[in-house]
């Protein structure tokens, strides 16, 4: 009987073996390409000299310069001019673009108003910008620098007090 449970054993291992020894495989290549290309990333910076930027280091920031007027307090970081017709608000906002992967020098950076304003007059680093076409800020931007271009306001004094004032300005850096 022993002898029987011994063949059993035996017959059972070489059984189990066998099976995993015949197991079925298969085998193939992934070939993996990529093909890299230049990029850049622009983001506003709050300015020292200029008013908080909430939203600063994105690319989505918002400034908010608050109560403005012609005579009278105005808030931490704003610029303030008046003419006899109308007084300018501004600010320091900086804009910071970077690039990877390119052999770009430099860069041209343009703005334009979201939407028209047939009231106010606006301007990004001096130069006007309206929603009719975009307007060149720089047209040699040095990457990975804090660039200041202020932003400003003109509102005229028949502008009613308690007047809001919004818009966006639309900046777009193109690798020259």
């Amino acid at each position: 009987m022993k002898k029987l449970n011994m063949l059993f054993v035996a017959a059972a291992l070489m059984i189990a073996f066998t099976s995993v020894a015949s197991a079925q495989t298969a085998s193939g290549t992934l070939t993996v390409t990529a093909t890299v290309t230049g990029s850049i990333n622009l983001v506003f910076n709050s300015d020292a000299a200029g008013v908080a930027l909430t939203g600063a280091g994105t690319n989505t920031a918002t400034l908010a310069f608050g109560n403005v007027s012609a005579f009278g307090a105005i808030g931490a970081g704003i610029v303030r001019t008046t003419t006899a017709t109308d007084f300018t608000v501004s600010s320091a906002v900086d804009v910071q673009v970077t690039k990877t992967n390119s052999a770009s020098a430099n860069y041209t950076l343009t703005a334009q108003l979201g939407s028209a304003d047939a009231t106010n007059a606006w301007s990004v680093g001096g130069v006007a910008v309206t929603s009719a076409a975009a307007s060149t800020i720089t047209a040699t931007g040095a990457y990975a620098a804090n660039s200041n271009f202020p932003v400003a306001i003109t509102v005229p004094f028949t502008t009613a007090s308690g007047t809001n004032i919004s818009n966006t300005i639309n900046y777009t850096a193109t690798a020259n």
